[in-house]
């Protein structure tokens, strides 16, 4: 028994593609591998995992057993994968994905036009793209459960990476390798600045920018593409930057800032024209009219590449094209 141990393990060691697939690794064993990268600590993994610490450390020395590599190292709090253990992660996410998948399309194929569709989305093409064609697949195909998340680009593709999401509409972020992707061009956002009722820079004339320097202003993060395109036009202009900045990545927070105080937000056209209109805020926040545009980078949807959608998300997928179309 010890001599086919050996010989496994050598046989592992040599990387010849075919070890792994009777190794005895599980599908548990890709849960938890996947857990321990997603939470760093092992206690974190086993409360995902459903299962007591101390079994989720022999699963943890049976994947390394089968292996014969360390996985993760203990650190005095949580712990840190080495180089094995992120490639295991790696590829376990892929092979949890297909599983998803392959159970998503079973249950599909059994219910009829079934089955959940995981969408991200920034936020100007979740109002006018996603949420039209997600009422029109509601309308046609009730059973199709379908989750939106509307967050900013940076992290939507990590989600979409993370196998968290099927397809995104966003712009792929600048540090992470495009061709990681395929992508479509779909729309290109256009911004405006909203104040509250009764601000002081509306009295009915057109706004310049150096005049809403001085005001309190509520950005994104500083890699947001909307904060970068405001920042480039003070610029541009030999502007000082606002100084009074709040930073938030929801929507609702900057609304009720903009609300309750003299701040400035740049949101985008659909955005404003959504709170303007008889189903948003009743024309609680208005929209400065000023002497310059805002358009934002385009937007795209993107989709992993070599990843195939499943039958609802392609559903969707195309449902949104035709809205853009």
């Amino acid at each position: 028994m010890r001599w086919q141990v050996d010989s496994q393990r050598d046989s592992v060691g040599r990387g010849d593609g075919v070890a792994l697939l009777h190794s005895g690794l599980s599908l548990r064993h890709m849960r938890m591998i996947v857990a321990l990268d997603d939470h760093g600590r092992v206690s974190a993994a086993a409360q995902v995992m459903n299962i007591s610490q101390p079994a989720a450390s022999r699963m943890i020395a049976e994947m390394e057993a089968i292996l014969d590599v360390t996985l993760c190292e203990r650190l005095p709090r949580g712990i840190a994968m080495t180089p094995y253990g992120k490639a295991l992660a790696r590829r376990a996410r892929i092979i949890l994905i297909e599983m998803r998948e392959a159970d998503r399309e079973i249950a599909e194929l059994k219910a009829g036009k079934g089955g959940s569709v995981f969408l991200g989305a920034v936020t100007a093409p979740a109002i006018e793209l996603a949420v039209p064609a997600i009422r029109e697949i509601r309308r046609l195909y009730p059973r199709i459960e379908i989750t939106m998340q509307v967050e900013t680009s940076n992290v939507l593709a990590r989600e979409l990476i993370a196998m968290r999401h099927d397809f995104i509409i966003a712009r792929v972020p600048d540090d992470l390798n495009p061709r990681l992707f395929e992508s479509r061009v779909i729309g290109i956002e256009k911004a405006c600045l909203i104040v509250r009722r009764g601000h002081p820079l509306m009295v009915n004339r057109t706004v310049r920018l150096e005049e809403t320097a001085g005001y309190d202003w509520v950005f994104q993060s500083g890699s947001s593409p909307l904060r970068q395109v405001m920042e480039a036009n003070f610029l541009n202009r030999n502007i000082t930057l606002p100084e009074r900045i709040f930073n938030t990545s929801s929507l609702l927070l900057t609304l009720v800032m903009v609300a309750q105080s003299d701040a400035i937000a740049p949101v985008s056209v659909q955005v404003a024209k959504f709170i303007q209109g008889p189903e948003g805020l009743g024309g609680a926040i208005d929209v400065v009219p000023t002497d310059f545009d805002i358009e934002v980078r385009p937007y795209s949807l993107i989709t992993m590449k070599q990843r195939v959608l499943s039958p609802a998300a392609k559903m969707l997928y195309d449902f949104i094209l035709r809205e853009v179309s």
